[in-house]
């Protein structure tokens, strides 16, 4: 049997909902980030779970790959379709299924995104809080245990998935947890299926946890004299117990990037952008004790937005930031770094990577969500010039190499895929081989998306 086999059989029951045409590929062999093309031999466009299982059902027969695809973003290759096979485009499932206004939870298929989950759910009070910037989908949100600016209040997809609808290897369709807010029973299969970048199964279907839409919202901007003076007003608030919704820290760089791209006139200078939720009196109290810890790291210029517009247009700035960096060179490639460290180590790990980006003479913009010791080096460079990108990737491997040594994580949020896949035996040892034990039980034909996140199969 082979991928034509799967093919064959795929279309007789999805006819023209699999496609092989030429823009479909190339549309589906992209990551955001510097991995090159690899598309797959065809896309499919299920519209149901059932038809999900009746595609890997026909793929595990043949042995072909199954990758599934939410938005695309795969920042570490994750969508990307290495060894071929069939790419399972969940765009067509796309709908909130279920909403529990009482019990705030919701149910919705793995194609929702997080803007028109929001949009459904605005007339109930609720929300659904994860917010990685992109307009990402909910289950490919789910698939790389996504976070991003909110995770310091409302934690990441980790904490934010009740249960799931999987399509495992060989076909059969299971669920993973309930609507209870608890459960003892078993092993937690959701939180095994949460991060597994699709190579356990396909997520056709997620119960989420929703939050109540807060009474009062505060957002401000806040320039320092250094990264460090920044950091340190980061460490305090969050030991002061002040409850922040978001934190965000740019460096000049990133501050200049985004002036030129979106017309903003910040000054040059180490900024932390932060938001405050709840009561009109809590975000009053909670900004004004921000504002005087801030003082005491030397904090100026204090810029407050809390008209809807303003604020919008200040996380908007935020979120664009990447595309910022990457257009004040025009042309170049990123190696999109992500590590993650204890909040007390946060300081030395930016100050270090800021003296590593300056001995290796490579451009690296630093942005990153602070209140969880979470930041980014955008690491810039000329993918035809191959002492460039053997100097980016030497600061990537020192910065991952940094957080380990100070007890982080070579990934907060974007995943492994396999763009970090090297570092996966340096983080967790002989546990890494626990997690192939896992791949090998439950895809023995290796055939969900091979090649990424565990132990390559001798």
């Amino acid at each position: 049997m082979s991928v034509e086999d799967a093919i064959a059989e795929i279309s007789t029951f999805l006819g023209q909902r699999i496609t092989r045409s030429k823009s479909d590929l190339d549309l589906h062999g992209r990551s955001e980030s510097h991995f090159p093309p690899a598309p797959p031999d065809a896309v499919a466009y299920p519209e149901t779970t059932e038809e999900v299982a009746r595609i890997v059902k026909a793929c595990a027969t043949a042995g072909c790959p199954v990758v599934g695809w939410g938005t695309g973003t795969s920042l570490e290759g994750q969508a990307q379709a290495f060894q071929g096979g069939i790419c399972v485009d969940f765009s067509r499932m796309d709908r909130v299924l279920d909403i529990h206004q009482e019990d705030m939870d919701a149910t919705v298929q793995p194609g929702v995104t997080r803007e028109a989950l929001n949009r459904e759910l605005r007339a109930t009070g609720l929300f659904f809080p994860v917010d990685p910037g992109a307009n990402a989908s909910i289950g490919g949100m789910a698939s790389t245990r996504a976070s991003g600016t909110t995770a310091v209040r409302y934690g990441t997809m980790r904490d934010n998935v009740l249960g799931l609808e999987v399509v495992t290897a060989s076909g059969e369709v299971i669920r993973t947890g309930t609507r209870a807010r608890k459960s003892s029973s078993g092993y937690d299969l959701t939180g095994l299926f949460v991060g597994a970048e699709g190579t356990l199964g396909l997520i056709t279907e997620l119960t989420l946890r929703l939050h109540g839409q807060p009474e009062a919202v505060s957002s401000a901007v806040c320039g320092f004299d250094t990264v460090e003076a920044a950091v340190q007003a980061v460490i305090a608030t969050i030991q002061m117990g002040i409850p922040m919704a978001r934190i965000e820290l740019m460096d000049p760089d990133s501050v200049a990037a985004v002036n030129a791209h979106a017309g903003m006139t910040l000054p040059e200078r180490p900024h932390l952008l932060l938001e405050f939720h709840g009561s009109e009196t809590g975000v009053a109290e909670q900004a004004e004790t921000f504002g005087m810890i801030a003082a005491e790291h030397g904090g100026t210029g204090f810029d407050w937005a809390t008209r809807a517009e303003d604020r919008t247009a200040l996380w908007t700035m935020r979120h664009n930031a990447y595309h910022a960096i990457l257009a004040s060179r025009p042309g170049a490639r990123a190696v999109v770094t992500d590590i993650c460290v204890p909040i007390s180590k946060l300081a030395e790990a930016i100050e270090a990577t800021r003296a590593d980006l300056r001995a290796h003479d490579v451009p690296g913009p630093i942005l990153g969500h602070v209140g969880d010791g979470n930041f980014h080096a955008i690491l810039l460079f000329d993918e035809a010039d191959s002492d460039a990108v053997t100097r980016a990737k030497a600061v990537s491997d020192r910065m991952v190499e940094r957080a380990l040594a100070l007890g982080g994580t070579a990934t907060g949020e974007h995943g492994i895929g396999i763009g970090k896949l090297g570092y996966m035996e340096r983080e967790h040892g002989a546990a890494w081989g626990v997690m192939g034990a896992l791949k090998q039980a439950m895809d023995p034909q290796g055939i969900m998306n091979p090649g990424k996140l565990v132990p390559p199969r001798n």
